[in-house]
Formats: C-alpha cells, structure tokens, sequence
C-alpha cells in the first residue's frame, strides 16, 4: 500500500461529515490541504465544527450540474444501537445507509463530470454471528448471512456498486467496533466509569475493533491512490478492524484494568435480549474479523492490541 501523503488538491464530497468518524476525516483532509464539501441534514451544525473550512450544502440539487469531485467519502448512517428495530426503525436504518448511497448513485449518473473514487462504508455486520468458540478468522471473501444486521450492510454494500457502472472505483470498508472519544465505546464503558465493570453475555463472543486513527489511516491511504493510474485505485471490500480482535471477556478484564476498577459478573444474555430485543445480538454475539487485504497490501496498524487502545483514548480524555 502506498505510503505518500496525498496532494493537497482534491475536491472531495463527503456524507458523515458531522458524525463521529466524519468529523476525523474532514479533519484529515483540512489538514492535507483539500476541500471537502459536506452534504448534511444540519448546515448550521456543519457551521459550528467547522466555520467557513468546508462548504455544506443540504440537498445533492444545491450541487452545480458540471460540479466536480475527484473522491466520495459516504460514511452516513444512523446508530444501530439504539431504539429497538420495529419495522419503522429498521427503514430508518436501511434509508440512512442504502437509501443516502442510492441518491449518491443517482446523482453522479447525472453529473457531468464524474468522480474517480468511492470509499463507501460498511460493517462487519455483514458476515452475521458466529456459533460461541468458532476459530475461524472470517476474510473479505467469508459469506454473509440472512439476517438483519448482515441484510443491512449488504443492501449498503450493493447500492454503493452500482456507481462503479458510471466508471467510478468503488470501495466499501466493513468497519468493527471504532474506538475514540465518541461513538460505541463512551456507552460500552459508562458502568465502568461509574466503578464497577460488566461482562456482556457469556464473554466468549468475539469482539472485532479498530481505533479511530486506524481508520483515518486506512481512508487516507487509499484516497492516495487517486494519484496513481486508474488500474491501482481500490475497489471490492476491505475489513476495517484490528488485525487481533479479542473475546468480550477479555474486553471486560482490560477495561476494568485500565480505568481501574470492580469486574463484577456477567450480564445475562436473557436480560439483555429483554431489554435490547433482536440488537442484544450486537453485545452478545460477534464474528472474528482479520483485515486480510490491509496485510497483505502492506498497511501496518498503528494500534494492533485493543489495551494499547484503550490507552491511548483515556489519556486523550485527561
């Protein structure tokens, strides 16, 4: 994987861009000198993280017909964790990832310039659970499975493929757990903080990660690739975690270790299905995920070991 940082010339529109990871990637690309425009539901919101930095548009029509961008960046998505996915939830969910993919497909199809480069994200989701204790080191190339969670990245993943029709490279990152100062972890926390640490389930359930910078890393990475030839741009899927994911058990040693505090006993996996319904699978199931293609191109993480992690993210806390 190329290793130069990228000209500081691209234009650049990104969807996600006032999240949790949007926020971190519009800051890699400020810092390298492109210009991302931010289609967002809330301009006043883009407003208030960024000033006049970047340009915010609230609807793709406010874009010019010859606009031109050399890269998308589509990172939307609403929280799966969260209200319990009634049906109404889950087209939320499902209009938020594929829905905002498609009105992107829509768009370049009638733009006249078209751009080189998607980077469209993804879950590991995608490859559903595994039965407790299962080995097995699931790849880009492991099958999906018919249910929810693995329906809803393929959907994403399959509406993100259709603007390689319009001559675009398009690649879809299966992203695990992101660590940072937002997103899952602050939640997966809270009881530790407040003392006394908990084990989700039975704790054998594997827990596939990637910190925050990680990820940056990895966009920004292969966002160089603009500046190659066409041939070299990426395209398919890559897996987006740590290459050494852990067991939830182990989650819960390291977490008490590093913030210091009581491991008491272990949540049931009923409770939790009582309280959560059909999204406790997200605390009390998992899959072991490996980012093959990041290896084998040549990518080195820079967090490998999730308590390095967690470290590094508590003392950017204070």
């Amino acid at each position: 994987m190329p290793t130069s940082s990228v000209p500081p010339s691209y234009k650049v529109l990104v969807t996600g861009g006032t999240g949790f990871l949007g926020q971190a990637l519009c800051q890699m690309l400020l810092s390298q000198g492109h210009r991302p425009t931010l289609w967002v539901r809330d301009a006043a919101k883009a407003e208030r993280l960024y000033g006049q930095t970047v340009r915010a548009v609230t609807s793709l029509d406010a874009l010019a017909p010859d606009e031109v961008f050399d890269a998308i960046l589509n990172f939307s998505g609403e929280p799966v964790l969260g209200p319990r996915w009634t049906p109404a939830r889950k087209q939320v969910l499902h209009a938020s990832r594929s829905g905002v993919t498609q009105a992107l497909v829509n768009w370049v199809a009638r733009a006249q310039y078209k751009p080189r480069l998607l980077l469209s994200a993804s879950a590991i989701g995608y490859y559903g659970t595994q039965p407790p204790g299962d080995p097995t080191a699931l790849g880009e190339d492991a099958s999906d499975q018919p249910i929810f969670m693995s329906e809803l990245c393929q959907r994403w993943e399959q509406a993100a493929q259709r603007m390689a029709s319009h001559g675009v490279a398009v690649a879809t990152l299966r992203l695990g757990v992101v660590l940072g100062e937002q997103g899952a972890l602050p939640k997966m926390l809270q009881p530790f903080r407040f003392g006394v640490g908990v084990q989700m389930g039975r704790g054998d359930q594997v827990f596939s990660w990637v910190h925050l910078d990680d990820v940056v890393g990895v966009v920004g990475l292969l966002l160089a690739r603009l500046h190659t030839t066409p041939d070299a741009l990426p395209s398919g899927a890559y897996n987006l975690t740590a290459p050494l994911p852990i067991t939830h058990s182990e989650f819960t040693q390291i977490a008490g270790t590093v913030l210091r505090c009581v491991v008491a006993l272990p949540v049931p996996a009923a409770l939790l299905d009582m309280l959560l319904g059909d999204q406790a699978s997200l605390l009390t199931e998992g899959q072991r995920v490996v980012p093959q293609r990041l290896l084998g191109e040549g990518y080195r993480f820079r967090f490998e070991h999730f308590e390095a992690a967690l470290r590094d993210i508590e003392q950017r806390r204070g």
